[in-house]
């Protein structure tokens, strides 16, 4: 697979290896369209607590991010290690999950369920996948572990719903093309999203990622930029011991500079985007302790 990377306005796409993907410009940002739809994007990255990425020099992309835009200050993780908060964030639950398995299966309802049943279009874009489909743990820096979706039975067993897997080429296409869905979910690659790479690596991909995504977030869309676990046990809401990490949300109608001290959970940031989404909330997703991401906007998310 050719490799494809935002730089600036460039777009990430697989190389086949844990490393960072080469650029593929897409022009002056004039040359992107400007959407007249609004979507909601969520950006997973790995591994980091709080104050490994809000204050540090290692991520200065994501500081300027989080002082212009809203930032989540008590964010907090389900659990440890990963495969449990991809599912929470995309199901309401763990499912019982405690393990970065590869052979397990959810046969529960998710989030895709509900945004087809609401007629939304929705896609997820996974650096390093071989192609839709693909069922194997790893692949070069595409690991199946950050791919939730993989796991859900009526997402997996299903070609037509499973098609919609697909790799940053299919990223960079649908940005030239002023066609990104109304629900956008995106996993970079194992040093990407500073798993492998660490917190300077996984910044340097978001200076290069997030402005074209902002660019087409439309009128009233926005982006949660969040990470899956943090190094410690901490937590809130009732459940949540994943460790602290951060998540700020950026788009045009979210408060210049705010800050959101009240606890939240994956769960609540799930809540926040079925909210916005006209949803109904999974799981955890509808426990008032788990929070919201409201209170960084200027007025209630909604996009519909």
């Amino acid at each position: 697979m050719a490799c494809a990377l935002i730089a600036g306005l460039a777009v990430i796409a697989g190389c086949g290896r844990t490393g960072p993907g080469t650029a593929l410009s897409l022009g002056p940002p004039a040359a992107l369209p400007t959407s007249h739809d609004s979507h909601v994007v969520v950006l997973l990255m790995e591994n980091a607590e709080y104050g490994e990425v809000i204050g540090s020099s290692s991520a200065p992309y994501v500081n300027a991010l989080a002082r212009r835009y809203g930032l989540a200050t008590q964010s907090f993780a389900i659990t440890h290690p990963s495969l449990p908060n991809y599912l929470a964030l995309t199901g309401g639950s763990t499912h019982g999950i405690t393990s970065d398995c590869t052979g397990c299966v959810v046969s529960a309802t998710n989030i895709v369920d509900e945004l087809e049943g609401a007629g939304i279009s929705w896609r997820a874009y996974l650096e390093d996948v071989p192609r839709p489909c693909f069922g194997g743990a790893q692949a070069g820096g595409y690991a199946k572990k950050h791919n939730p979706f993989a796991y859900y039975t009526d997402i997996a067993r299903s070609p037509r719903r499973c098609e919609r897997l697909v790799g940053f080429q299919r990223l960079a296409g649908d940005l030239r093309a002023g066609r990104l869905p109304t629900y956008v979910w995106i996993s970079p690659n194992l040093c990407d999203d500073g798993h492998d790479c660490g917190v300077a690596a996984g910044d340097r991909f978001l200076a290069r990622t997030v402005p074209a995504l902002l660019r087409e977030l439309g009128p009233h869309g926005f982006l949660v930029l969040s990470w899956d676990e943090g190094s410690s046990d901490d937590g809130c809401c009732g459940r949540a011991a994943g460790g602290r990490v951060a998540t700020i949300v950026a788009g045009p109608e979210v408060r210049r500079g705010a800050r959101e001290d009240t606890p939240v959970d994956h769960f609540g940031v799930l809540g926040t985007i079925e909210q916005a989404l006209g949803l109904t909330p999974l799981g955890g997703a509808a426990d008032p302790r788990s929070g919201r991401l409201s209170g960084l906007f200027a007025r209630a998310p909604r996009l519909r």
